[in-house]
């Protein structure tokens, strides 16, 4: 081990070739920087990485083979007023380490300073508490393996949790229950297609740290927006320890659900680092440079610039910083195959000076990008910053999660006032917010629930949050959840408030499946999950959050409704336009694309719009109106659909409208039934002009016959 060459200042990182392994590290600041070596019982040999190198220090050890620990130990000044926090004396994680082994253990030795005295200098040797960086084997056999590249217009996207949704799996043998194994178990992959989604969208599976002051408490960082570790999978999503296996299982989860039609995509934390503001520890980068990955506050460079709420950000004005997300970004892509990316408070990213910036380093970086501008890009468009909510504010080429429509749909159900105009905007697409830009309708990714927030249960269950649980005295999480607790808060035995509960349910789910846009579900809202209640569970890693795989028995009906609606969407292309509604006459038959109706059949006047309390309205969808063409050139044409939404506690009598709408009808969908999934001969035969009743608090969905 004590011969070491050259080797080369790229890639950076840990490179194995087959005879050896190359070792890259950036650092502007350091004077000197070794390379810590772990044998299996934990005795650290150092070696001085020989050459620096365009700012990097490198070199070449042969016969370091995949499993190896290493760490690096940077040598540098120490000056926190300037910035500068290197620290020879703390272990070092390589930012660009492939594989972690091994969990923190929290003590005085993580930290720069002496407790009780940010000013002074610690030299405990933090090894013994560290967590290691590992060489990986690149090689894997991917087969035939290619990226399924689903159109956005053709997607579903299902949001789970790797660990939540297998961990309570009675079929999941338990040695890999909470794994990347236990995801690609043909018993979930069953359950996925049958349920009908295109892609798993998995909250962040980069390597994470559990806060200390959450382990003081019992708890744990489920949620994982933690990182430390941008370029490995999680090693406690393993269902084997050691050797950097987590990369292998993770590729080979990948492979099995690429092989069973599904996408994967990684919710990522490239905004912040677990190491915290001025007082946290010192884990990787704080050690390594400080400043480049760092946004330090401009006066006073000991305090970090936080846009991000967790005490820092990362430093998107410095080359290092976006060179550091776009090799992550594109070794996800190339090495580990994932089809693309959802971004935690993606509005940070976008922030070189204070402002959020559309024309940012970032956007311009990602667009230009042969690679990574051809996966999927969906932002979280917002941060704690000033002007950090930037819904339809992101570039062409990004997709948005649209909180704007998630309240408006919450708003809508619950019988919110003056909501009628926006509930109509959102359900079409929301082009008020991404046409101007030429953006379309796929740039919205529709959601009522996600992870941050009431379940869906709990969204028809509760008023108020209630997170006891998580130690901080019920005042973490959002207090203005815009739900509606159906007049009991919480459980209660009452048959007609259970009833309704499910309606609402049902009434979400379909409103978001039919919606012009990407649908997202939240993973067990159609299986019943509650988390009583509680509207921020990130630390709580037990059975609160977990998926009750049992008690979903009891939600069948749900479960099943949930697929018919996807169906539904997946067969008919109205639902999943890829241009937005002109609202305009089609051919000859002086017929709109697009037509809001009143009950009575007679078209909105501006005024309805407006009224006061919950309305009913009616939108007819023009199959004939379909802008498209198919892959063979033939234009599309689709059966024509009325859906009408009834918020109010009252029945409504809608009148059909006229014939030139569509002669005859048959009710496909409607919520108070739940029963009703496909056309029947009791459902059908209703004529131009005739009335069906709508039940209170629900949906029907209703297709042209002829």
């Amino acid at each position: 081990m004590s011969t070491i060459w050259p080797g080369s200042p790229y890639p950076l990182g840990a490179t194995y070739d087959g005879g050896g392994t190359n070792f890259a590290l950036f650092s502007e600041v350091a004077e000197r920087v070794e390379l810590c070596l772990f044998d299996e019982d934990g005795t650290e040999t150092r070696i001085d990485l020989p050459e620096r190198e365009a700012l990097v220090w490198h070199g070449y050890l042969p016969r370091i083979v995949p499993g190896q620990r290493y760490g690096y130990r940077v040598h540098g000044p120490y000056d926190p007023g300037a910035g500068l926090r290197c620290n020879p004396n703390k272990l070092l994680l390589d930012p660009y380490a492939k594989a972690i082994d091994g969990e923190y253990t929290w003590g005085q030795e993580l930290f720069s300073y002496n407790f009780g005295d940010p000013g002074s200098f610690n030299d405990a040797d933090s090894a013994p508490n560290a967590a290691r960086s590992v060489v990986i084997n690149p090689f894997f056999d991917w087969a035939n393996d290619r990226p399924l590249r689903i159109p956005y217009h053709e997607s579903v996207i299902y949001e789970t949790h790797v660990k939540g949704i297998t961990e309570r799996h009675p079929d999941i043998p338990e040695d890999v229950r909470g794994t990347y194994s236990g995801l690609a178990h043909p018993v979930m992959i069953d359950y996925f297609k049958k349920l009908g989604v295109t892609a798993v969208e998995l909250m962040p599976v980069h390597q994470f740290v559990h806060d200390s002051g959450l382990l003081e408490k019992g708890l744990r960082n489920y949620w994982g927006y933690n990182t430390i570790g941008f370029f490995a999978p999680h090693n406690g999503y393993a269902s084997f320890q050691g050797h950097g296996s987590q990369v292998q299982e993770f590729k080979s989860m990948v492979k099995a659900l690429h092989r069973a039609g599904m996408e994967v995509i990684l919710d990522v934390v490239y905004n912040h680092t677990a190491e915290g503001n001025h007082l946290g520890p010192t884990l990787s980068f704080r050690g390594i440079d400080n400043a480049a990955y760092y946004r330090l506050v401009d006066d006073d460079k000991q305090y970090y610039y936080d846009t991000t709420g967790t005490g820092n950000s990362l430093n998107v004005r410095h080359h290092e910083s976006l060179r550091l997300i776009m090799d992550s970004l594109r070794y996800w892509v190339t090495e580990m195959h994932v089809d693309g990316f959802r971004f935690d408070l993606a509005a940070s990213l976008a922030r070189e000076f204070h402002s959020v910036d559309r024309l940012a380093a970032f956007f311009d970086l990602v667009n230009q990008d042969p690679i990574v501008s051809q996966v999927k890009l969906i932002a979280e468009p917002w941060d704690v910053g000033d002007g950090g909510y930037q819904v339809g504010g992101f570039p062409p080429l990004w997709t948005e999660w649209n909180g704007k429509y998630r309240d408006t749909v919450r708003d809508f159900w619950r019988g919110e006032p003056g909501t009628l105009g926006e509930f109509a905007s959102r359900f079409a697409g929301s082009s008020d917010l991404y046409e101007v830009d030429g953006r379309r309708p796929i740039a919205s990714i529709n959601f009522v629930v996600a992870h941050d927030g009431f379940t869906l249960t709990d969204l028809v269950s509760y008023n108020e949050k209630h997170n006891d649980a998580n130690g901080e005295d019920n005042n973490d999480g959002e207090s203005h959840n815009r739900s509606w607790n159906t007049g009991v808060e919480g459980p209660t035995d009452s048959p007609e408030i259970l009833a309704l509960r499910e309606q609402q349910k049902r009434n979400f789910l379909a409103t978001l499946l039919l919606s012009q846009g990407v649908p997202m579900i939240a993973h067990g809202d159609e299986l019943g999950r509650t988390q009583q209640g509680n509207n921020n569970v990130y630390c709580q890693d037990n059975e609160l959050s977990w998926v009750d795989w049992e008690s979903a028995r009891d939600h069948e009906v749900l479960t099943r409704f949930a697929a018919a609606l996807i169906r539904l969407r997946a067969d008919h292309p109205l639902f999943r336009r890829r241009r937005f509604f002109r609202g305009e006459p089609v051919g000859d038959s002086g017929v709109e694309d697009i037509a809001w109706l009143r009950p009575d059949g007679r078209p909105m006047e501006p005024s309805d719009w407006t009224a006061d309390g919950a309305q009913a309205i009616v939108v007819f969808l023009n199959g004939q109106g379909i802008p498209e063409s198919d892959a063979l050139g033939e234009a599309i044409v689709d059966d024509s659909f009325l859906l009408v939404f009834n918020p109010a506690g009252e029945a409504v009598e809608c009148t059909l409208p006229e014939a030139e709408y569509g002669r005859a009808w048959e009710v496909v969908v409607d919520t108070a039934d739940p029963l009703l999934l496909a056309p029947s001969e009791t459902a059908g035969n209703l004529k131009a002009g005739g009335g069906v009743t709508i039940e209170p608090h629900s949906v029907a969905v209703l297709r042209c016959k002829y």
